[in-house]
């Protein structure tokens, strides 16, 4: 079976599709779980020359508006740009230092929930009195202690969740993300986005109009009790209905791609190819809505909930830096594990780049045993991982890097 959608004409598409028609984004994740600690927004802004050295397009921001947890997941006054990243003012230098150097700003939307500043409705802090986006309890689902409509999604435990089915909530919601916009944001990631339905995510795209949206629709991957399923095409079918549901706005995260990948590079690389003979996650069936990745805040970092082996990296980054999709680095990978894996990762973006290969990049899977997979992109790059002895037959082939248990050529 191929993936289901409801046939969308890209040509369609406004100008703030063009870097999803263009499909030549990659992205680097600028933070880890503990960046607030270390003066954040100066850390990065120094850092901007080389993340636009190393082709980067876009850095993935973490949430700028004061939040109740330091790690700005838990917000409270959205408007608040000093949280404990950093002042306003220093966050607006690095805006404009991005800016100058042409990547641009993603900024992280937590919009799933939101913590009350004052007791409300059966004692709950469920209203927002004193400060900006004021709402009262009718602004909080019923299911978490509102009185509001259900939620439209799953439930975020421990905090008001938004009920966006109200029509004032979405409308300053909006004006918000308009504001974002006008400070310096270009892109937005959607944090959550299993927590409300994906309707309303696309009335945001429309009303703000960022240059690129991401989402992120977590859910588990199919297990049995042998470990994971060879088959998960229900799992990518419903990060493409989520997808679909923002009306083909929005790109998501691969999870399908991550959960497969990390078990695929331990030595069941017959994994990485499907039973149409495509790679087997969201982007095997929409590549360029696929934004694919090794691992985030939330899956390595030190909350290490679904951590990609760490012995395997550099075949994980061979893997998604050649392949079709959206890639995406990782902040600790790039920056923190030692100057060799920061030059093999921008070596990797670098062919990326020269050859051309871009989000919709034809696949051709040569091998897929046991301990090795093989790959031609775009008919112009080759690809091996694991430790299986193999090269690509005929002379138009060069060797373009390698390292430990992976190898690229190109012709």
């Amino acid at each position: 079976m191929g993936y289901l959608n409801n046939g969308f004409d890209e040509s369609q598409q406004s100008d703030y599709g063009a870097v999803l028609r263009n499909g030549r984004e990659i992205l680097l994740q600028g933070f880890n779980w503990e960046s607030h600690k270390h003066d954040w927004w100066r850390n990065l802004e120094k850092k901007v020359p080389d993340i636009a050295k190393s082709g980067f397009t876009a850095v993935w921001l973490p949430p700028p508006s004061q939040s109740f947890s330091p790690e700005g997941y838990l917000p409270q006054n959205l408007y608040s740009l000093n949280s404990s990243y950093g002042s306003e003012h220093l966050l607006k230098n690095l805006l404009q230092k991005l800016n100058q150097h042409k990547v641009r700003a993603m900024a992280d939307i937590v919009i799933n929930h939101r913590v009350g500043t004052t007791q409300g409705h059966g004692g709950m802090y469920n209203r927002y009195d004193g400060i900006p986006l004021s709402w009262n309890e009718h602004a909080v689902t019923s299911c978490t202690g509102g009185l509001g409509n259900r939620s439209s999604g799953a439930n975020f435990h421990g905090v008001p969740n938004i009920d966006h089915s109200q029509n004032f909530v979405r409308n300053d919601l909006i004006g918000w993300l308009k504001w974002l916009r006008s400070v310096g944001f270009q892109d937005f990631r959607f944090d959550f986005a299993r927590g409300y339905s994906a309707k309303y995510v696309k009335e945001y795209i429309e009303g703000a109009r960022p240059i690129f949206s991401v989402g992120e629709y977590w859910d588990p991957c199919n297990y049995n009790n042998n470990g994971l399923d060879y088959n998960q095409d229900s799992h990518r079918q419903r990060i493409i209905n989520w997808i679909d549901g923002t009306g083909q706005l929005s790109a998501a995260f691969d999870f399908t791609t991550k959960g497969i990948l990390q078990e695929a590079i331990k030595g069941q690389f017959w994994r990485l190819r499907d039973q149409q003979g495509k790679p087997p996650g969201v982007m095997g069936w929409w590549p360029s809505r696929a934004v694919t990745f090794i691992d985030n805040h939330d899956t390595g970092s030190t909350q290490a909930h679904w951590p990609f082996p760490m012995n395997h990296l550099m075949e994980g980054y061979a893997y998604i830096l050649t392949h079709s999709g959206i890639p995406t680095v990782f902040y600790d990978h790039f920056y923190d594990w030692g100057g060799s894996i920061h030059n093999e990762i921008a070596k990797l973006i670098a062919i990326r780049k020269e050859q051309d290969i871009h989000s919709r990049s034809s696949i051709k899977i040569l091998e897929a045993q046991p301990n090795f997979y093989s790959a031609i992109i775009g008919d112009k790059v080759c690809m091996k991982i694991g430790d299986g002895s193999w090269c690509p037959g005929g002379r138009e082939w060069t060797l373009a890097t390698s390292g430990h248990r992976y190898a690229v050529w190109k012709k």
